[in-house]
């Protein structure tokens, strides 16, 4: 059993809030971890059928069937609860009364806003981190080989080929859940969206290209764009707002959550593919970014994390915002480190009036070390700059 670093919030927020939520993409470890903290909870899965009609016909019942706690899995499948749930702690002030938990953020994050606002901790679960992997003995050195099998733990937890578990999941993903957020009746023009997404990784996103290419109206791929947002498939990376230069790109870069569900959709069949593919520099670029994420919300924050670029082509892959500061990173695939890595770290670093001690390049080389225009940091090090950006 791999251990989630996120186990210590959620223990903390259950001593601070009636009601903890856990969301993130399915299967992505969300019942293991509430049922792992919370062993004396009673657990309740309304992905059941017999328990959803249970929920839905006696609402009031059900929540009162424990008085040592309880978990409620996928609790958007009876939205009516929350509204019960609410009357529930008004009345009684006990802490950690509900762990509940979805995969679908839009809907969760609306039904909490109409009844639990302020009641509520909201707590997301991405699949494993290279941490968590590597302290469970799992070789987290082999990026090629992360990227394509991508970090969903039941990979890992039954040994299985990402072949044998991402079309699946695809398939599953498209005909369950996408339906609870809005039926889409051409369910295989809508895979070929999500195809020309992964195509698209890393890349700025031109809604009215995708739209094109897959012969639909930008008001249905911005529809479903919304849709692969709201289930913890994709995120959009926006640009940084600071104007540093009045010629900066308005539009938001597009990444998965896990790159192997990218991997998949770009019919990637084995990791000896990954270095050859003509997106493996965005490859690699997104599972870093992930990996920055990741460590954010495993301590219950909220990454305020942007890119940089502008109309000549200059760009700094991530822009990190603590408070007032803002740490740029540059990311780049190749093994051999030259100073053409730092060529837009060190622009931004003129034009921003940054120190160079706050910009860091990530790359896939051994070696790690300081340089006039910041940190050079092989990949296998990028838990000590999670460690000191989140200290």
């Amino acid at each position: 059993m791999i251990t989630r670093r996120i186990t210590s919030e959620l223990n903390r927020y259950a001593k601070l809030y009636p009601v903890v939520s856990v969301t993130g993409p399915r299967q992505s470890g969300k019942t293991t971890l509430v049922r792992m903290a919370f062993p004396n909870y009673e657990y309740f899965s309304l992905e059941d059928p017999d328990i959803r009609v249970y929920a839905t016909n006696d609402p009031r019942k059900f929540l009162e069937a424990s008085d040592k706690g309880m978990i409620i899995d996928e609790i958007q499948r009876v939205p009516e609860l929350f509204s019960y749930i609410q009357g529930i702690v008004d009345k009684n002030a006990d802490l950690g009364q509900y762990i509940i938990t979805g995969s679908q953020n839009f809907l969760m994050l609306e039904n909490i806003s109409q009844s639990l606002a302020g009641r509520v901790a909201i707590l997301k679960l991405l699949p494993f981190s290279v941490k968590e992997l590597e302290e469970a003995g799992i070789n987290g050195q082999n990026v090629d080989e992360l990227i394509f099998q991508g970090a969903y733990p039941r990979i890992y937890d039954y040994n299985l080929h990402p072949t044998d578990f991402y079309p699946f999941y695809i398939q599953t993903y498209v005909e369950r859940d996408v339906k609870l957020i809005r039926n889409i009746s051409d369910q295989s023009t809508f895979i070929t969206f999500l195809r020309m997404c992964a195509g698209r990784v890393g890349q700025l996103l031109s809604i009215n290209d995708v739209a094109s290419s897959c012969g639909i109206s930008q008001v249905t791929a911005k529809s479903w764009l919304s849709i692969l947002q709201a289930s913890y498939i994709i995120y959009l990376l926006k640009p940084h707002h600071q104007n540093f230069n009045k010629r900066l790109v308005k539009m938001p870069k597009l990444y998965f959550y896990d790159t192997g569900l990218a991997s998949s959709l770009l019919g990637l069949k084995n990791d000896s593919e990954v270095p050859t593919h003509f997106a493996y520099g965005q490859l690699f670029e997104n599972f870093v970014i992930n990996e920055f994420i990741k460590e954010w919300l495993n301590k219950g924050a909220q990454p305020d994390f942007y890119f940089w670029r502008d109309k000549n082509g200059h760009e700094v892959d991530l822009i990190i915002q603590i408070s007032k500061k803002l740490i740029p990173i540059e990311i780049k695939a190749g093994k051999t480190f030259t100073n053409d890595f730092f060529k837009n770290l060190d622009y931004w670093n003129k034009i921003s009036q940054n120190h160079s001690d706050k910009a860091w390049l990530i790359y896939q080389g051994k070696q790690s070390f300081e340089t006039s225009k910041g940190h050079a940091l092989g990949f296998h090090k990028i838990q000590d700059l999670l460690d000191i950006l989140t200290k």
